[in-house]
């Protein structure tokens, strides 16, 4: 089971823009290989990190309207939302030191 909570188009606006704690937001789909194999680093970033970041999966498949609002092209799409706003974004494959680089500023 993931440490990241899943969430939809319908909860998207409550669980990450409503949010006073900064969140990233994996945007991933089932039949992605890259998206699949950076979920162990979004897990141990969503554990070590509980204190002060969310970390949420959006299925891009199963709920399609949020990542393109958002402009999402490629997944694996990372992006972290301050203050109901987005603060950064990356796309493509990271190991988990380059993912937990790519949140600290913004936490």
């Amino acid at each position: 089971m993931s440490n990241a909570t899943e969430v939809t188009d319908a909860t998207f606006q409550s669980e990450v823009l409503e949010s006073s704690t900064p969140i990233l937001v994996d945007f991933w789909a089932p039949w992605c290989g890259p998206c699949r194999a950076m979920g162990p680093a979004v897990d141990q970033l969503a554990e070590e990190k509980a204190s002060s970041l969310r970390v949420v999966k959006h299925n891009t498949q199963d709920n399609p309207n949020k990542a393109t609002e958002f402009g999402v092209m490629s997944i694996p799409c990372f992006l972290i939302f301050k203050e109901g706003k987005e603060a950064a974004r990356h796309t493509g494959m990271m190991n988990y030191d380059q993912l937990k680089a790519f949140v600290e500023p913004h936490i």
